[in-house]
């Protein structure tokens, strides 16, 4: 029973405190993922002027229904960045701290909260399982700072990023070679493609070169084996696969006009990806936005929190504060994240935390528990190797099938053009104009469908149901007759028809809608 368990006659108070980390700009919990939490059952206090970097002032955290005061003593204290050791000290003993505490690069953290006798949290230590999705706060902000990493490159690019003709001349578009189509790899390449930019992307990962081309953007593959990863984050790549890749990333840049990298592996230092040597061949007026500044950075030059511009003018960014340089939307999704993580650990909904270390999440994100240090938590697989088909007892001599030779195939070939000839030489007029029509429709209907992106199947098909429902016209035509079984069969296939028909454009219409913006 973990500490946070006692005194079951109340329930618990949640502290979301104001951050002390330099140019932190997000806060725990915005006003409405308090209501959240007090629809749990839980006290909610503020510290005051916690969210007023965010644009959350205090009255509106009173209005959603928290106090404003003290929030360091409470149940559980919410914060974003971990705590300091001098903020550590300000937390009571038995209470629970929620927040990113990267747990595999800083153990003398998760030494000091142990020592401490709390119990904590981290919030990048969610496992990459479709059922905690909505808690996982690494995919959240690296979704804003993959839209915001192309913001900064396009303020500090002072060019347009879409191709333009105007009476002035022509206006190439901007070339972007995106490193990595994680999540914050796929929303830069989707806000670049956005803004008219010739996108390209590469990953170790082949499968996602679909959604790379969804969003707009070329993949680029690096024609090298990669194992894939066994829990969801990004791994170390062979020796192979990096030299393979490095000749890649020299050719493009010297193509591109900005580079957006976004390589990590947890655990890790971030993979050096560019070399002075790939920058030098950049053109004058060059970006580079390094994502992964903050842990060692994926290009030789890249100095943590600043930009620099190189001998040959190209511009390395290497902001640690992407996520946070949109602080409200940040704080939004920060706090429904966290909101989530505790709708889980609150079963009863009665204001209680309960830890179950029967939970796969809820065990990989508890690294300290009631003083005791309880990480790395077991692996939590998320992908499994195809099953081995199973044995047989006696495989039967396999029969080897008749293979067709040249000859033979010329010969049926030339069996089926003496029978075509024969079908229209001696089959009615009508007739013969009716298969000509049916095999130049063969022909051309496989041409036309096999242009046809695979997402537009769906309406495709049904809006070509909706035109075969025609067929109703010949029902209307004998409904009349003076036979009452035809005229049965007449209404019978008005009816059918009829579904077939309004069916097909109202399917077509919804799924069309999908790809419509706004």
């Amino acid at each position: 029973m973990s500490a946070q368990e006692s005194a079951p006659h109340s329930s618990q108070r949640i502290g979301v405190v104001a951050e002390s980390a330099p140019g932190e700009t997000r806060v725990a919990a915005t006003p409405s993922t308090v209501r959240q939490l007090l629809g749990l059952g839980y006290q909610v206090v503020v510290e005051s002027g916690a969210g007023a970097a965010s644009g959350f002032g205090d009255q509106t955290y009173l209005d959603a229904g928290a106090e404003v005061g003290v929030a360091w003593d409470a149940d559980l204290v919410l914060k974003v960045n971990p705590p300091s050791d001098a903020e550590i000290t300000r937390l009571r003993q038995g209470a629970t701290v929620v927040a990113l505490l990267a747990p595999a690069q800083t153990p003398e953290l998760l030494t000091a909260l142990a020592r401490a006798g709390v119990t904590a949290l981290a919030l990048d230590a969610v496992p990459r399982i479709s059922r905690a999705q909505s808690m996982d706060v690494l995919s959240s902000m690296a979704n804003i700072a993959g839209y915001r990493a192309v913001v900064e490159a396009a303020h500090v690019f002072g060019r347009f990023f879409t191709g333009q003709v105007t009476a002035a001349g022509k206006v190439p578009p901007a070339k972007v070679l995106v490193a990595g189509a994680g999540v914050a790899g796929l929303a830069a390449i989707g806000t670049a493609s956005s803004l008219g930019a010739v996108v390209r992307a590469t990953d170790p990962r082949p499968e996602v070169a679909d959604q790379v081309t969804s969003l707009g953007g070329e993949y680029l593959p690096v024609d090298v084996a990669q194992e894939a990863s066994a829990d969801g984050y990004a791994k170390a790549t062979s020796e192979d696969y990096d030299r393979a890749a490095a000749e890649l990333y020299h050719r493009q840049a010297q193509d591109v006009d900005i580079v957006i990298t976004t390589a990590l592996i947890p655990g890790r230092p971030a993979p050096r990806l560019l070399s002075a040597a790939d920058v030098a061949v950049m053109k004058p007026g060059s970006v580079i936005v390094d994502m992964a500044a903050a842990q060692g950075g994926n290009v030789e030059g890249t100095v943590p929190g600043r930009a620099v511009v190189t001998d040959n003018g190209v511009t390395i960014i290497g902001y640690t504060d992407l996520a946070a340089r949109l602080p409200a939307q940040a704080s939004q999704l920060f706090g429904t994240n966290l909101a989530n993580l505790l709708k889980l650990v609150t079963p009863g909904r009665d204001g209680r935390a309960v830890i179950d270390f029967d939970d796969v999440v809820q065990r990989a994100v508890t690294v300290v528990r009631d003083g005791e240090i309880t990480w790395p938590p077991p692996p939590v697989p998320v992908s499994a190797a195809p099953a081995a088909p199973p044995p047989q007892a006696a495989a039967a001599p396999e029969r080897e099938e008749p293979r067709l030779t040249p000859a033979r195939r010329f010969g049926l070939i030339g069996l089926g053009m003496v029978a075509l000839f024969l079908l229209v030489a001696f089959a009615p007029a009508q007739l013969a104009g009716n298969f000509t029509v049916f095999a130049l429709a063969v022909v051309i209907g496989h041409y036309v469908i096999g242009k046809v992106h695979h997402a537009l199947h769906t309406p495709l098909m049904s809006v070509t149901n909706a035109i075969s429902g025609i067929v109703v016209i010949g029902a209307l035509l004998q409904i009349g007759h003076e036979s009452r079984i035809v005229t049965v069969l007449s209404c019978v296939a008005i009816l059918l028809t009829s579904v077939n028909i309004f069916g097909g454009f109202a399917v077509t219409r919804r799924m069309l809608s999908m790809f419509s913006k706004g």
